[in-house]
């Protein structure tokens, strides 16, 4: 019998100092936490915070620990400053989980447009799309150059599929981001160390597989061949709304159960909630 924990997300304590939402999710008896960003650690804070949570079961996830500065980190972006930014940034994150003896750091795929941190969860504004043969291989040698630092720290990665909708096909007549569909995603993963790893969004697969018209269990099965990872959450087909689910949601019974990361990416305020899902899912991986 396995013993495989589901995590939860702290992505949706975005306004929270991590030692908040951290200390909130403890008392509330959840212990397997994924921090996501939130609002910055402080610089005093610091050595303190880290050091609590080298004794509890936590792993980071690509915006975290979220910079003092705000910026959207793209790691296939032409611009110069904005890649080396997103490459330290990704470089320290993974530091800072071996620090906490984690095993795991994940970040997003690249995309072919630098959105400003004001049109975060409000769509991209039109501008010149990078070409993406270029964008991937940009992404490509920063995700190399990452795998050589996290094959260091003994940190495995994994990169998790961009989520695109038809809203941003309408403003830019052509997908703006990397790494939506199976076809691409194979085809990247093929040319990747072997340190890295693939962590599937069933949300961000399913929304893309509406606006790229692919068909969305056979891609998923499709695509469990070289997964590595999951973040659950459902939605209404058109964008990512990060809702609960249950064991008749659409990919429940198709995802793998040999793997060592599950997280749930729910929003919702009602923490009951999320724990029974969390047990109906722990409950069918440890069958």
């Amino acid at each position: 019998m396995n013993d495989n924990k589901v995590f939860i997300s702290t992505g949706h304590y975005k306004n929270l100092k991590p030692i908040q939402t951290f200390n909130y999710l403890i008392k509330n008896n959840i212990n397997d936490i994924e921090f996501s960003g939130g609002l910055p650690v402080h610089l005093k804070e610091e050595k303190k915070f880290f050091k609590r949570l080298k004794n509890h079961n936590v792993r980071l996830h690509n915006y975290f620990p979220a910079p003092k500065k705000k910026f959207v980190i793209n790691l296939a972006s032409k611009n110069k400053k904005i890649l080396r930014r997103s490459i330290n940034h990704i470089k320290k994150s993974i530091s800072y989980s071996k620090q906490i003896n984690g095993k795991y750091f994940s970040f997003h795929a690249g995309f072919r447009v630098d959105p400003g941190v004001k049109r975060l969860g409000k769509g991209f504004k039109k501008t010149k799309l990078t070409d993406k043969k270029e964008a991937e291989s940009i992404f490509l040698k920063s995700v190399k150059e990452i795998s050589k630092f996290a094959k260091k720290k003994n940190i495995k990665i994994l990169i998790e599929n961009n989520v695109v909708n038809k809203k941003n096909l309408r403003i830019f007549g052509k997908n703006p981001l990397l790494l939506t569909n199976p076809k691409d995603i194979i085809n990247f993963f093929k040319r990747c160390p072997k340190n890295i790893g693939l962590l599937i969004d069933v949300g961000h697969l399913k929304v893309s597989a509406r606006t790229e018209k692919f068909e969305l269990v056979k891609s998923f099965k499709k695509l469990n061949k070289i997964t590595e990872g999951y973040h659950f959450s459902d939605n209404n087909f058109i964008e990512d709304q990060n809702l609960g689910f249950n064991s008749k949601s659409w990919f429940f019974k198709h995802f793998r159960r040999d793997l060592n990361y599950y997280t749930l990416e729910i929003y919702n305020d009602n923490l009951n909630y999320i724990k029974k899902i969390k047990k109906t899912v722990e409950k069918y991986l440890n069958k």
